[in-house]
């Protein structure tokens, strides 16, 4: 069974934008500014889906002048990728060998 933290992530990036834009921080830390440019969104949809994103613990902020950075922090992808990875071994060990429950 996953846990909740990692169900909760699961749910954050399944959203589109929210997905989008975890994609565009993997590549370098952007402001709003930038990140409204690259998606088309408004501004405050993409406020909104950065607090959902610092919230959860997949992104930080860095002040800069005026404006603040968002930065996609590795370490929390890398828990649930190797959750899902467990996963993915627990499968293909069931698949080799050929485990099924009988009804």
């Amino acid at each position: 069974m996953m846990m909740s933290v990692e169900t909760d992530v699961l749910r954050v990036l399944a959203d589109p934008l929210r997905a989008r834009i975890v994609g565009l921080l993997a590549g370098e830390a952007l402001c709003t500014c930038h990140l409204v440019e690259e998606t088309g969104a408004r501004q405050t949809n993409i406020s909104n889906h950065l607090r959902v994103l610092k919230d959860s613990g997949l992104v930080d902020t860095e002040p800069c002048g005026r404006f603040t950075y968002y930065r996609l922090r590795p370490e929390a992808l890398d828990v649930l990728a190797a959750r899902l990875g467990d996963l993915a071994d627990a499968a293909r060990a069931a698949l080799t060998d050929g485990r099924k429950r009988p009804c």
